[in-house]
């Protein structure tokens, strides 16, 4: 049975007091919307609808940047989330098979629950996602008689024996697409808030003689982001779960508390990961290499055996060779580091392709940008860059060559030559005295004065 997804993000979010749509807002550095995609995008949905609303054109590209194919239908007028849903029937258009309804501002629903709740459309019309919460609170209450889902009650509308209840509505739900459109022409808005409600669809199902059930998942996958603090919590939940998935396969944290992760990050096991880290979007690090302290990476990959920081910063397209060593503030960005190369101290590496065993020295800068466009710096294997050099890009240097400390390097230094670009220095003796005494006098002449 084919599956399609409809995807509610239309909701501005007062209650994050910000410009930004709620689902755009980031939780390991990858907007609400993209954890929701990211789960169902598993069971190889044949369509994915993404309902906006509230900064339509920012929610509907940030879809499109996750998938290309998604496919973004606007809610006009906040009426209610049956309303939502039924903005996307043009859409599934054609579609045959089940329609599964998520929400952008929920992202740890996981991949094995969508696949049970699949399953238990086998055997029911339609299929709710519910939860044990511990402290029910406010939710809606699903009513359930053995198997049967019954009805779901909302807290305002429910009896005292329906709020003691524990076992609650997660929003989520899984209908054909027949069906669904079905049940929601026949939703009403006879409510306090004049909204047509999703959850509605169950009783209408059931008085038609239907079969509605719940599928249950832990609670933690239903958690719904409404506030700055609720971001925070997720945020906190999100990295627990991430740190404590690495160290199970193998990865060595000395202080996982102090390490932070993307949705994205991949590290190999035997991997060490020192304290205060950062994994911005985009890192790949391989079995055996080693982060340590205070770095921060983003959009790179590190090889087997490699070692970077302390204080270090990789960029996009920052990518380290095995056994490549990089030390205490180095930044690199869009540059390829050779097996075994090594850039240690103070140095900046920008647009560069460094060569096999090479040593960088300390203080050394590619002179990338010209003030409109970036250059790109070559060096080659076995090449020793002496302390302080300064390369005027677009450069090269070759192989098993060299720079004298302190040189500017402004054109092409051929294989096995060295490099040196320094002003001739000149002695003075006893200027340092004269200047010292000068600059004392006019120092107290100021205090008085």
């Amino acid at each position: 049975m084919s599956t399609a997804l409809v995807i509610l993000a239309a909701g501005k979010g007062t209650r994050m007091e910000s410009d930004l749509p709620k689902v755009l807002h980031k939780i390991g550095g990858a907007p609400l919307l993209h954890h929701a995609m990211l789960s169902a995008s598993a069971l190889e949905p044949e369509r994915t609808i993404v309902v906006t609303g509230h900064g339509a054109d920012l929610v509907e590209a940030a879809a499109q940047d996750f998938d290309a194919d998604a496919i973004a239908v606007r809610q006009d007028e906040q009426l209610g989330t049956a309303h939502a849903v039924a903005q996307a029937k043009t859409a599934l258009d054609g579609f045959e098979g089940d329609v599964i309804v998520l929400y952008g501002d929920t992202p740890f629903i996981t991949t094995e629950t969508l696949e049970q709740m699949i399953a238990a459309r086998t055997s029911s019309d339609v299929v709710v996602l519910g939860f044990e919460a511990v402290d029910p609170g406010r939710y809606g209450r699903l009513i359930v008689d053995g198997s049967a889902l019954m009805q779901i009650v909302e807290f305002k509308d429910a009896t005292e024996a329906e709020r003691a209840v524990s076992l609650c509505n997660s929003g989520v739900v899984c209908v054909s697409k027949d069906l669904l459109f079905d049940l929601l022409g026949a939703v009403g808005n006879d409510n306090a808030a004049g909204e047509y409600y999703l959850p509605d669809i169950v009783g209408i199902a059931n008085a038609r003689g239907l079969k509605a059930t719940a599928v249950t998942c832990d609670e933690a996958e239903t958690l719904g982001i409404n506030s700055r603090l609720e971001l925070a919590s997720a945020e906190a939940l999100f990295q627990h779960s991430k740190r404590r998935a690495l160290i199970e396969d193998g990865v060595m944290m000395q202080a996982p508390d102090t390490v932070f992760l993307s949705f994205d990050t991949i590290i190999g096991r035997d991997a060490e990961i020192e304290p205060n880290v950062i994994f911005a979007p985009g890192v790949t690090v391989e079995s055996g290499a080693r982060i340590r302290a205070f770095s921060h990476l983003e959009g790179a990959h590190v090889s087997r055996g490699a070692t970077v920081g302390p204080f270090a910063r990789l960029r996009p397209g920052a990518e380290l060779a095995e056994h490549v060593h990089i030390g205490n503030f180095v930044e690199i960005k869009n540059a390829t580091i050779d097996e075994g190369a090594k850039v240690n101290h103070l140095t900046y590496i920008g647009d560069a392709q460094i060569g096999a065993r090479t040593n960088v020295g300390a203080g050394t800068i590619t002179c990338n940008y010209d003030g409109v466009m970036k250059h790109k710096t070559i060096i080659g294997r076995d090449t020793f860059i002496g302390s302080n050099t300064m390369l005027i890009a677009p450069v090269t240097v070759g192989d098993e060559a060299m720079t004298a400390t302190a040189t500017v390097v402004t054109k092409d230094v051929p294989d096995g030559a060295m490099a040196i670009s320094r002003a001739e220095q000149n002695n003075k003796p006893g200027f340092a005295r004269k200047l010292f005494s000068m600059l004392r006098a006019k120092k107290a002449k100021m205090a008085k004065g």
